[in-house]
């Protein structure tokens, strides 16, 4: 019908039907395009988030310094470095201070760790700072010993009681005990017959009820001698007064020895004067007097703090996580103990030339042309032996499972402190054997501030994902800090560090 009416109208009118007709046919395409996406769009949620049972909910990474023996410290304290909350690493030092960060908090306990074997805990008990960041302290306490699993003759024996457990046959019925209370109608009859008639009781303890004398009666007033008064010897009534003591000593003979008898205190009551002693002459030994001195009130106890950076100071890493994990030593098993010796010395060999302990080469001799047959009687020179490196340090990790083996060197220099120089070499070896450097610090004592001195603490699974991180500390002249180094693909990147700044950046060449 609608069509029929369109080929009626003229041309000018057919044409504007037409240029109305083609936009809204547009819209209609574009307004269906736009509904279907409605639901692909609905059905995205944004952020897709991976719900990981293995990620942990919170992981602190510290350093555990301390000063003395390691079972006996003299001063230790705890530095917290990183937490590990929901995918990244936040610093340790400032995370959810309130007011002091959660890594110090009263009552957090942390597992000593030594190349990743367990070596002890380390309870907080009270935080503070010190140069301007917190620290924690706490108590050193050993690993708790594992718990030994029952032989089969100790399980074999909790079937059987205590008593059962002497004898080495098992017995089924309940065996008779001295202690029992004996059965009813057996034994001597608690209530018939005379005192005589009854045996001695099971339990020397358990009251027994005695049958009143016949010679008493009802009034307490007694006949014969039972009831006399002493040298009265008339009728019994003279001497219910209680006046004498001796009525009372002769009635408590005839009843139960063991009957309590209430005498009158014979001790005189000082009399009421009314009058008082000044405090000087006061000489009773239990009066509380006041005294200015400390309060023996609850305290916190706190243990001895750790102050500065002492010559002798010892670290060790400490994790603590919500989750328990097995242990995983960071170890590198060498194949051959030869490449360990060769892969040292040459290491060795970089390190005395990045601190200028190797001689310089000798320049060539001019070659001489003419050949003298003559023979040399002077023999040829040893060479010199190596230098030393003052405080050497060597490590090998194996920081993924089968993975290549990592190493890590530093050393300095001899003479005073001001003179000395610092140099770590992190490196791993090639597909040749050769040692490939990946990192190398070289630093001296006037520029400790522009290029900090590195200092391996230890190999920790920051991340917990079963891979090891490299923890140093980057320690200045006037300021320190500790960063994580991740080693993967024969290069190291620095994960973490604690400041934010640019102090430990700049450490690295």
């Amino acid at each position: 019908m609608s069509l029929c009416r369109t080929n009626k109208l003229g041309p000018d009118k057919r044409a504007r039907v037409k240029f109305i007709l083609l936009p809204l046919r547009t819209m209609l395409v574009l307004l269906a395009g736009l509904l279907a996406a409605l639901p692909a769009i609905a059905q995205y949620p944004g952020q897709v988030t991976k719900d990981d049972k293995d990620t942990p909910e919170l992981r602190s990474i510290a350093v555990l310094e301390w000063t003395g023996d390691e079972k006996n410290p003299k001063a230790s304290r705890l530095v917290p470095v990183a937490v590990f909350d929901q995918g990244q690493l936040q610093d340790g030092g400032i995370y959810l201070a309130r007011p002091e960060p959660l890594a110090v908090a009263p009552e957090v306990e942390y597992e000593l760790e030594l190349d990743g074997k367990p070596t002890g805990l380390f309870d907080i008990t009270n935080a503070g700072q010190q140069m301007g960041s917190w620290v924690g302290f706490g108590s050193w306490k050993p690993m708790p010993a594992p718990r030994r699993k029952p032989t089969v003759a100790e399980l074999a024996r909790t079937h059987f009681d205590d008593d059962d457990a002497q004898s080495d046959e098992p017995v089924l019925h309940r065996k008779h005990h001295a202690d029992d209370a004996p059965a009813s109608g057996s034994g001597g009859n608690a209530g018939s017959g005379s005192d005589n008639e009854q045996g001695p009781p099971s339990d020397p303890d358990r009251p027994v009820l005695h049958k009143k004398s016949s010679n008493t009666d009802s009034a307490g007033n007694g006949s014969g001698t039972n009831a006399g008064s002493g040298t009265n010897s008339g009728s019994g009534t003279s001497n219910t007064s209680g006046t004498s003591n001796e009525t009372g000593t002769a009635s408590a003979q005839t009843g139960d020895p063991d009957r309590p008898v209430l005498h009158k205190s014979k001790k005189s009551q000082t009399a009421d004067t009314g009058s008082v002693e000044s405090v000087a002459d006061d000489t009773d030994p239990d009066r509380p007097r006041l005294k200015r001195g400390k309060s023996s009130g609850d305290a916190i106890e706190v243990a001895p703090s750790l102050v500065g950076l002492p010559p002798e100071l010892h670290q060790v890493v400490a994790v603590s996580d919500a989750k328990s994990r097995p242990p995983h030593p960071w170890d590198y098993a060498w194949a051959n103990a030869d490449d360990e010796a060769k892969l040292k010395a040459s290491l060795e060999d970089m390190a005395r030339n990045a601190l200028g302990l190797n001689p310089p080469a000798a320049p060539a001799k001019p070659v001489n042309k003419r050949v003298s047959t003559r023979k040399s009687s002077k023999p040829a020179a040893a060479p010199p032996p190596p230098a030393t490196l003052e405080g050497e340090q060597f490590h090998v990790f194996e920081l993924a499972y089968g993975s290549g083996a990592t190493l890590v060197l530093s050393a300095h220099t001899d003479g005073p402190a001001a003179q000395q120089k610092f140099v770590t070499l992190l490196a791993q070896p090639d597909l040749y054997g050769n040692v490939l450097v990946l990192l190398k610090n070289v630093t001296d004592d006037a520029h400790l501030d522009e290029k900090p001195r590195m200092h391996l603490v230890g190999a920790v699974d920051a991340l917990a994902d079963n891979r090891g991180e490299l923890l140093f500390e980057l320690r200045g002249a006037t300021q320190r800090q500790f960063a994580l180094y991740r080693v993967l693909r024969g290069r190291a990147e620095q994960l973490f560090v604690t400041g934010g700044g640019q102090f430990g950046a700049a450490g690295n060449e």
